[in-house]
């Protein structure tokens, strides 16, 4: 990839979203600082943590690699405070703008609480594994996963625990990684490390499912045992034509839609391998002068070994898929019509989710591994030398998009 724009040929077309011809340099640099201290990084030479958007405080949260979780100034990046840990924060925080406080978990293996106004701590909870994968608040129930395949239902107001599920890991080797919990029509969704995925009630943790063995499948369309039994990719639930079906991701079985009440696989698609991360992508029918647009649909795969793929959610079929560089990219999250990446050995880059062809980039010497953040027009990065990243994406004629800006969303400064 390179930091320009493949889409500078030809005229408007109904495939096409509608800014896909815009010359290049869409991306703005807002504001770059260093964040992370280097003297106290520690791990892989990687900034996995993923920014939350507080976007009425006008604030960002996100975690490091030198054990702190830090509070900035959405507009300017200025640094608002910092909470130590005992471990690196390489995951998602949650902000919950009702309490105005953030959860998050460390490599320590504890689960926190925070004021987000000042950093001050409300409570900690110990796991005793690590916790890297952005936790679900629903009511006063707090849904947390760590990396001993162990899902944990938490008193947001106490920290105490209420219930807990866990599988035995599998044995042998895993990949780096593994599910975050799904919340949708009061059960939690959730894939582990043996190669099953599971539903569970979200009031009781009941088994509501019998464990779904993705491994098998993998096993029967790769002729062997896989050497990877994972399925460590955060499910997305959506409804299709056949009803309400959950999205796992088994990293050598492939993808597989399954349905919501019965664990019944709908379709798979056994031939994405090195599953990540999911994106569901959704167009809304637009009409302009030039052209009119229709509502379409797209699951964005992100893969470590086979590109970036894009799948009709209603049957699992290929829609197109792009070749990456080496590393792979994070999260596509859709942002003014388009998908921002971060690419883990290059940068940020803004790509067309029609056909997965590149818009515009920004190199960065070290790369990104983490998923960005975005709401409405800007975005925030966390590079792999800890510098923090305000950006904006300017498409042309925001009010024809229709998606520049969701509904409700104000713009941040």
């Amino acid at each position: 990839m390179s930091a320009a724009c493949d889409g500078g040929k030809g005229g408007a077309a109904p495939e096409a979203p509608p800014w896909r011809h815009r010359a290049a340099w869409v991306i703005d640099v807002d504001y770059s600082r260093p964040l992370v201290a280097q003297t106290r990084r520690e791990g892989e030479p990687y900034e996995r943590g993923q920014p939350e958007i507080d976007p009425k405080g006008m604030r960002v949260f996100v975690g490091s690699s030198d054990r702190g979780l830090y509070a900035l100034s959405a507009g300017s990046g200025e640094i608002l405070w910092r909470f130590e840990t005992l471990g690196v924060v390489q995951g998602a925080p949650l902000y919950d703008p009702g309490e105005d406080v953030v959860y998050f978990g460390s490599n320590d293996g504890a689960l926190y609480k925070l004021r987000a106004d000042s950093g001050r701590l409300l409570w900690r909870l110990m796991t005793n594994a690590e916790v890297a994968r952005r936790p679900v608040l629903n009511g006063d129930v707090l849904y947390a996963a760590n990396a001993n395949d162990t899902l944990i239902a938490v008193h947001r107001d106490t920290g105490k625990i209420l219930w807990t599920q866990h599988r035995t890991p599998a044995m042998g080797m895993e990949v780096a990684g593994y599910s975050g919990p799904l919340l949708s029509g009061g059960r939690i969704y959730m894939g582990f490390s043996d190669g099953t995925a599971t539903a569970f009630d979200a009031a009781s943790g009941d088994e509501v499912w019998q464990p779904v063995d993705l491994a098998a499948e993998a096993e029967q369309s790769l002729g062997d045992i896989p050497t990877y039994l994972d399925v460590d990719t955060t499910p997305v639930a959506t409804r299709i034509a056949a009803g309400d079906v959950v999205i796992f991701g088994s990293y050598e079985g492939g993808v597989f839609a399954l349905e919501a009440e019965t664990g019944l696989q709908v379709w798979a698609h056994t031939g994405v391998l090195g599953v990540s991360d999911f994106e569901l992508w959704e167009q809304p029918a637009t009409v302009r002068e030039d052209a009119r647009y229709d509502a379409r649909r797209l699951l964005l795969v992100a893969t470590g070994t086979t590109g970036l793929w894009a799948l009709d959610p209603e049957n699992g079929r290929e829609v197109w898929r792009r070749d990456l560089p080496t590393g792979g990219v994070s999260r596509p999250l859709p942002i003014a019509g388009a998908v921002l990446v971060n690419a883990t050995r290059m940068g940020t880059f803004l790509l067309s989710p029609i056909d997965g062809s590149l818009i515009d980039g920004i190199h960065f010497a070290d790369g990104a591994y983490s998923t960005p953040a975005v709401y409405g027009t800007r975005a925030f990065v966390l590079s792999n030398n800890g510098t923090f990243m305000g950006l904006t994406v300017r498409p042309p004629r925001p009010s024809a998009l229709g998606q520049a800006q969701a509904p409700g969303q104000a713009a941040l400064p």
